[in-house]
C-alpha cells in the first residue's frame, strides 16, 4: 500500500493547487488538504461545499474574505519561524484568498453537518505544547485541536520536530470507536523540512490484518495518509528540523482526539 498512503511532492498538482487530497483521492470519507500558492498580488476563490475549511498560511499573508466577512491574515515567514493566525470558513460558502506579496496557504478541510460561523483565529491564542522528553521532544502548535478552536468535524494541528528527534511517538492509533478510549479519525500529516536537502521518514503499520504499511522518506511538500494503523514515528534528519501539519477527522458524532499507543513501545513514555 505505500503507493498509495505516500504521496509525493507534485503528484496531485492540479490546475489551482500544488497539493490537493480530497475524500475521493485518499479513499476515505472525511479529511482534506489542499496548498495553494499565490504569486504578488495573486488571488484564489473557491466554494466550501459540504466541508469546512482552516485557511492556514505557511508561508506570507493573505486577506480572506468569507461571504461578506473579510480577515486579514498576517501569516509568518516560514512554518519554521512562529505560529500563525488563520481563518475558519463553514460549510456552503463561497471564500476568496487574496495575498499582495504572495504566499503558499494550506486548506485543511473536513466533511460536516454544521453550518458554523465564520471566524478569524489569532496566533496569540494558539495554545503550544512540549510533547516528550529528550530525543522524543517535539513543540505541538494546537491551533484547531478539539479542545482548543471549535468546529463540526476537523481537527487539526502543526507539530515541529527538532533535527535528529523522534516525534509521534510511542507510535499510536485512532481507528476505532471506542468510546473514552479511542476516537475513528482520518489523518493526513503534511511535511516540511528546513534546509535545503533535508528529509524524514514516516512509519505506519497495521493494527489489522491487512491494514496501512508503510514507511517510506518524506521531504518539503510530501503527504503521507494515515486510514488506519498505528504510525509513528516521525523521524528528523539530525540538522534539519521537520514540520508536518496533521488534518483530522471521522464519523463520531463528538469531536475529540483519543488516541491508544501501541503496547509494546510504551516503557518509560506514558
Amino acid at each position: 500500500m505505500t503507493s498509495e498512503l505516500y504521496v509525493p511532492k507534485g503528484t496531485t498538482t492540479g490546475v489551482n493547487y500544488v497539493l490537493d487530497i480530497d475524500p475521493k483521492r485518499a479513499g476515505w470519507t472525511h479529511s482534506s488538504l489542499r496548498i495553494v500558492e499565490l504569486g504578488p498580488g495573486g488571488t484564489h476563490t473557491f466554494t466550501t461545499g459540504d466541508s469546512e475549511w482552516i485557511v492556514l498560511p505557511l508561508q506570507g499573508g493573505c486577506t480572506v474574505r468569507v461571504e461578506d466577512e473579510e480577515f486579514h491574515l498576517s501569516g509568518r515567514r516560514d512554518v519554521f519561524a512562529s505560529v500563525t493566525d488563520f481563518a475558519y470558513a463553514p460549510r456552503d460558502a463561497r471564500v476568496q484568498i487574496a495575498s499582495g506579496a504572495g504566499g503558499r496557504f494550506a486548506l485543511a478541510g473536513a466533511k460536516c453537518e454544521r453550518q458554523l460561523p465564520a471566524r478569524y483565529g489569532p496566533a496569540p491564542e494558539v495554545p503550544v505544547e512540549e510533547r516528550g522528553s529528550g530525543t522524543c521532544t517535539r513543540r505541538v502548535r494546537n491551533f484547531a485541536s478539539a479542545d482548543a478552536f471549535d468546529c463540526d468535524r476537523l481537527i487539526a494541528v502543526e507539530v515541529i520536530t527538532p533535527g535528529g528527534n523522534w516525534s509521534s511517538y510511542p507510535p499510536h492509533k485512532h481507528d476505532e470507536h471506542r468510546p473514552g478510549e479511542e476516537s475513528e479519525l482520518e489523518e493526513i500529516y503534511y511535511f516540511e523540512i528546513d534546509g535545503p536537502n533535508g528529509f524524514g521518514y514516516q512509519r505506519v503499520f497495521p493494527s489489522r490484518e491487512g491494514g496501512s504499511d508503510v514507511l517510506t522518506e518524506v521531504r518539503s511538500g510530501d503527504a503521507v495518509l494515515v486510514p488506519d494503523g498505528w504510525h509513528g514515528p516521525s523521524i528528523a534528519q539530525p540538522g534539519h528540523d521537520m514540520y508536518y501539519l496533521n488534518v483530522m477527522a471521522g464519523p463520531g458524532r463528538t469531536r475529540e482526539w483519543r488516541i491508544c499507543f501501541h503496547p509494546d513501545h510504551t516503557e518509560g513514555y506514558r
